[in-house]
């Protein structure tokens, strides 16, 4: 059964603009999905999957084209990049929007031969997992999350409210289309056959593994420091592989939708901040798979708990400006002298500072390192603490305690 997608609208509206649309991202995410649930009647689907089509794409590309006419939907392109300058062609020839969709999830190779092919031709939109909006089956406009208290109270009114052990399980199970809707679907089963098809599909081709085991160890280094700075040369060390493997093979999983680099935010007014992003997965439920969580409740408890927590706030975050067609204006503060901000929210040079605490008790000591923003004379607006309380209430006329479910 379809689940509404909050990117419809802006990939409706973009195809209207557009000859060509890629929709890309990492597999499992639903883009397969997404698209046909989108696509009209006269729309042909194409599947590079089917054996017998990908060796006509690659022998002979302008037959499969006389075969296959537009409108077409052309399902995991990366496997034949020698379609694109057909493509290109086709639609130089007609100009009409919405001709070709495209799905892709290597998008390491695959950019660089849209960037040559299809310039000025193609919209690119990226699309994550649900959301938690999306797994409650909200049908109407979600704005991009924002900390001003009326849209906060909009969210809560219209969101579902979850205890600590419902919130633990939404994350612990993670946000593919497949496991968050299919409650009855093995945790551990479904995650091991994602990182085994996930090595044997995508990076062994993108990063020329030798060693699966090494990239295995990589993956858990990477899950075990979600919400961490970034530190390759410890990751690189726990897998037993050289820091410029390391460096390569992250990139892999950024660019394929794996990871998240939150990058600082910096201003040449002071020359004292930590200059290294932070790593986030993207899926809490990959990431709960690869550092072995085995239930919600040992989560919970467990060391990583509060990660993990700060990770699944993030990445909503993160979703909820990628499916408005939007860039996520985040960064996170953090100086030589240890003074942390989690998230800073960067808009028209105002600064919005947020805190995620696991905890229902929030304090105002806990935003007391807000103050150190004054440095960059930029204007600094409300902020909050996001946490386990159920109300938005004001610690002070610029600070609000946010429950999670307003994420």
């Amino acid at each position: 059964m379809y689940r509404y997608r909050t990117l419809e609208s802006f990939f409706l509206s973009a195809n209207k603009q557009f000859p060509v649309l890629l929709v890309t991202g990492t597999r499992q995410v639903g883009k397969t999905t997404f698209l046909k649930h989108l696509c009209e009647r006269e729309r042909t689907y194409v599947t590079l999957d089917d054996p017998l089509i990908l060796e006509l794409a690659k022998r002979d590309p302008a037959l499969l084209f006389q075969r296959f006419t537009p409108p077409l939907l052309i399902d995991e392109i990366q496997y034949a990049p020698r379609l694109l300058p057909y493509i290109k062609m086709m639609v130089d020839n007609s100009g009409q929007p919405g001709m070709v969709w495209l799905t892709g999830s290597q998008q390491f190779h695959l950019m660089h031969g849209i960037s040559e092919s299809l310039a000025g031709r193609v919209g690119i939109v990226n699309l994550l997992g649900f959301s938690k909006w999306e797994q409650e089956g909200f049908q109407d406009e979600i704005q991009p999350f924002f900390p001003e208290s009326t849209l906060l109270q909009k969210r809560l009114e219209n969101g579902k409210q979850y205890a600590l052990h419902d919130l633990y399980r939404l994350i612990w199970r993670g946000s593919f289309p497949a496991i968050a809707l299919n409650t009855e679907l093995d945790h551990n089963l479904f995650f091991s056959s994602y990182v085994q098809t996930y090595l044997q599909r995508d990076v062994r081709d993108l990063a020329r593994v030798g060693d699966e085991m090494s990239f295995l160890r990589f993956l858990r280094a990477a899950a075990a420091r979600t919400g961490q700075l970034l530190n390759l040369s410890e990751m690189a060390r726990d897998a037993d592989i050289n820091p410029i493997t390391a460096k390569n093979w992250l990139s892999i999983l950024q660019t394929s939708g794996v990871v998240y680099l939150l990058e600082p935010f910096y201003s040449n007014v002071t020359k004292r901040l930590i200059k290294s992003p932070k790593l986030y997965i993207l899926d809490t439920g990959l990431c709960c798979y690869l550092t072995q969580w085995s239930s919600p409740e040992t989560l919970e408890a467990g060391a990583m708990s509060g990660a993990i927590l700060e990770t699944w706030v993030v990445t909503e975050i993160i979703k909820s400006y990628n499916h408005a067609g939007r860039r996520a204006p985040l960064y996170y503060y953090r100086d030589r002298d240890k003074k942390e901000i989690d998230i800073l929210i960067d808009r028209d040079g105002i600064l919005y500072p947020l805190e995620i605490k696991k905890t229902a008790n929030p304090k105002k000591d806990d935003v007391r390192h807000f103050k150190v923003l004054e440095r960059f004379k930029k204007p600094v607006r409300q902020g909050g603490i996001i946490c386990l309380y159920d109300k938005l209430i004001p610690v002070d006329e610029n600070v609000w305690i946010i429950p999670v479910s307003a994420v």
